[in-house]
């Protein structure tokens, strides 16, 4: 009603039509043809909003850097934590580190209110943004995978080191054709979403191209990985009730509380708890990535007049924050991490008492002959 009252060749007026701004106003010309155009249809966020989301990514950076880098230090400096098993554990992390290695791109733009860097910071921010989901996804799989050979045959079924690095490698491998197509736009491509100071695979061209990529990402990025969790977890989960229900049922037969001794008790604790701590990361990973097969699956093959650029920032952050809080379930759940974390950090006030002269020394044995 205001602006209709106010004649357009006034200094007011003319304002008036600065404060409505549209997204991509401060888009470079050169770059507009990968803004879509669905974005250019919403006015520019609240200048506040972008350096909020700023100063979240920079909390978020400066969390997961510290968090996954003593988690790095400590598995790979301990000798009783360098076994091929937790070989994997550092996997993870490092594609943590990946993950949050973009975002000095995304806080730059955020306090820019816009992009900066045009494609080229699309481009890196994409390709980041590819390896570390996808290799996160394929590191928890390969996690669940060793966590049910170690728990269904403790005997001989944990992973050697020459294997673990074959599946590592395969990791890499598997994740590199998300990150070169879209970034050689071979298949797909890396565009600006949202606010457009975040960017990842295109997911609003309206063409059978764009649509069959969104689809075979979801299906090799998401599905297979998860699946691969459910099934080996459930197996898991099946294979300790059932060693659980034998053993009471045995002890019962010979009328005493338990047959296990103290050093099979350890172990297998130690067992489940490390199965714990895989469970709980692939929850917060399909926490995290969840939303963004929402989005893109919504915007490839649904009504995409539902999505909006916040709505599209919101799995941005998602992904951020599990980062942050993968790293510290290990210490919430590893008991030999957090008994490194209490002697070389106490200021971390974790409290993990020493263990006994005897269990120590069978969880060393344990650990050596795994390496």
């Amino acid at each position: 009603m205001i602006a209709e009252n106010i004649s357009s060749d006034t200094p007011l007026a003319q304002a008036y039509r600065m404060e409505r701004r549209m997204l991509g106003w401060n888009t470079p010309d050169d770059y507009m043809s990968y803004v879509d155009p669905y974005w250019k249809s919403f006015e520019a966020p609240n200048p506040y909003a972008h350096y909020m989301l700023g100063f979240l990514y920079i909390i978020l950076t400066i969390c997961s850097l510290i968090g996954n880098g003593v988690v790095v230090w400590i598995f790979t400096t301990t000798k009783s934590l360098r076994t091929p098993s937790n070989m994997l554990v550092v996997t993870l992390a490092i594609f943590d580190f990946i993950q949050m290695f973009k975002t000095p791109v995304f806080i730059v733009n955020s306090f820019n209110e816009g992009p900066i860097f045009g494609k080229l910071g699309c481009q890196i921010y994409g390709v980041l943004g590819a390896y570390g989901g996808v290799g996160s996804s394929a590191t928890n799989a390969a996690i669940a995978f060793d966590r049910y050979r170690a728990i269904a045959n403790p005997m001989d079924g944990k992973l050697s080191k020459k294997t673990v690095l074959c599946i590592i490698l395969f990791i890499w491998l598997y994740a590199t054709p998300w990150a070169l197509m879209p970034f050689f736009e071979v298949w797909g491509r890396f565009v600006p979403e949202g606010y457009l100071t975040t960017c990842t695979f295109d997911y609003l061209t309206d063409t059978q191209e764009t649509r069959l990529f969104v689809g075979a990402i979801f299906f090799f990025a998401f599905c297979i990985p998860f699946s691969v969790l459910v099934f080996f977890y459930s197996k898991i989960v099946g294979k300790v009730r059932h060693h659980e229900k034998v053993l009471q049922d045995q002890a019962k037969k010979m009328n005493v509380t338990s047959l296990r001794s103290n050093k099979d008790h350890n172990e297998t604790s130690a067992e489940v708890r490390i199965a714990k701590v895989a469970i709980s990361l692939s929850i917060f990973f399909v926490l995290s990535w969840g939303p963004y097969a929402v989005i893109a699956l919504t915007a490839a093959f649904g009504d995409r007049t539902i999505l909006t650029p916040f709505s599209s920032m919101i799995p941005a952050c998602t992904c951020k924050t599990s980062c942050c809080i993968s790293p510290w379930i290990y210490a919430i759940n590893h008991p030999r991490y957090r008994l490194e974390l209490q002697k070389r950090m106490p200021w971390f006030c974790v409290h993990e008492p020493e263990p006994e002269t005897a269990t120590q020394k069978s969880l060393e044995t344990t650990s050596t002959a795994t390496e």
